[in-house]
């Protein structure tokens, strides 16, 4: 799956592992499991279990902690994640996701599907370590500024395109979908749960000053209030 990770780092037992007995799962590996897994004619929980016995049989050692390194095209700004096999058993056992699990897929999607596309100029994506309910308790202008140094990146944002922040409600771990169109003043925000942003005020006071910033900074009028949309 991490066709393009990064390098290895020491394991947690304190061992080096070595890129050429640790590679990420073939690439054939997976284009031959694709192809085993069940369509529509099996079950989610089949499927799971393919994938998890593709993991389980792959070289990926258990312990081993793998850096995967992504550019600034993807968040706004370089850093790098640190996935272990075990963090895959967060899919498979249904438990809460970890940021790391989190980043990892909006890099393999952006790297998969988007990047060196149009694609690149109608989504983008922000990181969710750097914005969350702790951060924001702490020191919202800070929060805000990051918000707005996010957006000043991407150029322009005149065309309309959304900016996509997995939030972490730090309840329990439970994580909502804020997608924000600066151009149109619109945030859309999806939650598997019952309810709407107004349980999360500090979020949404932050979010909404971040847009009214940027827009000040870039010198935009602001025809109309920014809507709120439960999705």
């Amino acid at each position: 799956m991490l066709k393009k990770a990064g390098k290895d780092i020491p394991t947690k037992s304190g061992t080096k592992t070595n890129p050429k007995s640790q590679k990420e799962v073939p690439g054939q590996m997976l284009d031959k499991a694709s192809k085993e897994i069940p369509t529509t004619s099996g079950t989610k929980s089949q499927i799971m279990m393919r994938l998890e016995k593709m993991v389980e049989e792959s070289d990926i050692m258990h312990g081993a902690i793998r850096s995967v390194d992504m550019d600034e095209r993807v968040f706004g700004i370089a850093h790098s994640e640190l996935i272990a096999k075990e963090d895959m058993q967060q899919l498979f056992e249904h438990e809460e996701l970890g940021i790391a699990v989190i980043h990892t897929y909006i890099w393999y999607m952006y790297d998969t599907l988007m990047r060196g596309t149009e694609l690149c100029n109608r989504f983008n994506f922000i990181a969710a370590s750097r914005i969350n309910t702790t951060f924001i308790t702490k020191n919202p202008t800070s929060v805000m500024n990051e918000l707005v140094d996010r957006f000043m990146v991407a150029g322009d944002n005149t065309t309309p395109s959304l900016y996509f922040l997995p939030f972490n409600s730090s309840n329990g771990g439970h994580w909502v979908l804020v997608a924000m169109d600066l151009s149109r003043l619109m945030v859309y925000y999806l939650d598997s749960l019952p309810g709407d942003w107004s349980k999360y005020p500090s979020m949404k006071m932050t979010v909404d000053a971040a847009i009214l910033k940027f827009r000040s900074k870039k010198n935009y009028r602001n025809r109309k209030d920014i809507t709120w949309v439960r999705v």
